[in-house]
């Protein structure tokens, strides 16, 4: 496996009185694909530049491959970064910009061309050698940034948003080649977005944070489908929320007396006790809407009203607000024609269902 191990560990930053990370602690393994995930302001890209070297933390050590680089300038750091803004310049050759830290090295020319020529080719860019910045798009620019920060062969590839200045056709498809781009070099990659489904779609694993804070390192899977709070569940894809006690034990199953729900059914993967006072979630994929009444063991039927159908072709969401007052999202996916069909409309009269298995619970507010 190439690349290297990044261990962060309780590093903290500040400008001025502004602190940015609170005492973060991460371990990276070596050839992930790892991505920082959260709000602007959250701290991802400072981080980052902890990392790379260009920030310089208050607490804590930054180590690649358990050797501590705090001390060290960013080039001795065996890590090159992407970032948002390309940094190409515009008087040299797409072949000539990505050579540049080859010359800066004083690296053999006959050297210089092989290794420029397998890296154009890596981003399939090889037909714009000869090309300046200007006359190449987005997309294509990224990817010459990509190629440069690459011909280093460094251990640790930063990448910092650098697929935000994209329009979003762009930005999957340039997702999908970063993601392959990984996979062929193998290394490192740590990848700062603010984009939920980017981070979902290529991560191995993901770290979601918020005011300088890490909330929960997991999978895709784990993070959607197991947040670690109400924060990542919002942050998350799209979510409902249920907050209130539990009323009782029911088998192996809780009651839970939730605003504007009444009384429903909760998981028992958490522990709680009668009394507790819990926030959970489900997500709106897994809610059955339909026009007649459900049936079923344990089974969560609420009762509602459309208040809007939003259909998108793969899908319609429907907001609906339940007898109990609140409002929950629905997913409905169409897997075939018939179902594009809009059978449930604005102002219907719905039966919403849910198995308790699908409402998690992410927090336990008080005892």
């Amino acid at each position: 496996m190439k690349g290297s191990d990044v261990t962060v560990s309780n590093v903290s930053k500040s400008f001025g009185t502004f602190q940015a990370l609170k005492n973060v602690s991460l371990d990276i393994k070596k050839g992930e694909f790892f991505s920082l995930l959260g709000p602007s302001g959250c701290g991802k890209t400072t981080l980052l530049r902890v990392i790379a070297g260009f920030e310089e933390q208050d607490h804590g050590i930054v180590c690649i491959d358990d050797v501590d680089v705090s001390g060290l300038s960013p080039e001795k750091r065996h890590c090159n970064t992407v970032f948002q803004s390309y940094a190409l310049f515009p008087h040299l050759t797409i072949f000539e910009n990505v050579a540049f830290p080859l010359r800066i090295k004083k690296t053999p020319s006959r050297l210089i061309k092989e290794l420029v020529l397998k890296h154009l080719a890596l981003v399939q860019l090889e037909a714009h050698a000869n090309k300046k910045p200007s006359m190449l798009s987005g997309g294509q620019k990224q990817r010459v940034a990509i190629a440069r920060a690459l011909i280093n062969e460094p251990s640790v590839l930063l990448l910092d948003e650098p697929l935000s200045a994209l329009d979003a056709k762009l930005r999957q498809h340039m997702l999908m080649e970063l993601d392959s781009i990984h996979d062929k070099v193998g290394i490192t990659f740590i990848y700062v977005t603010h984009d939920q489904q980017e981070a979902l779609s290529v991560s191995d694993r993901i770290a979601v944070m918020n005011a300088g804070v890490v909330l929960q390192v997991g999978t895709p899977q784990q993070i959607y489908e197991n947040p670690a709070g109400e924060f990542v569940a919002r942050f998350i894809g799209e979510a409902n929320i249920f907050k209130g006690p539990i009323l009782s034990r029911e088998g192996t199953l809780n009651v839970m007396e939730a605003e504007g729900f009444d009384e429903v059914f909760v998981d028992d993967e958490f522990p709680v006790s009668p009394g507790d006072t819990i926030i959970a979630t489900i997500r709106p994929e897994k809610i059955r809407i339909s026009n007649d009444l459900p049936k079923g063991n344990h089974l969560n039927v609420l009762k509602g009203v459309v208040e809007e159908p939003v259909y998108s072709g793969f899908q319609t969401k429907y907001i609906v607000k339940v007898d109990g007052g609140a409002t929950l999202t629905i997913f409905r996916q169409h897997a075939n024609w018939s179902e594009g069909i809009p059978d449930i409309e604005w102002k219907d009269e719905v039966y919403l269902s849910f198995a308790a298995r699908d409402l998690v619970i992410v927090e336990k507010t008080s005892a």
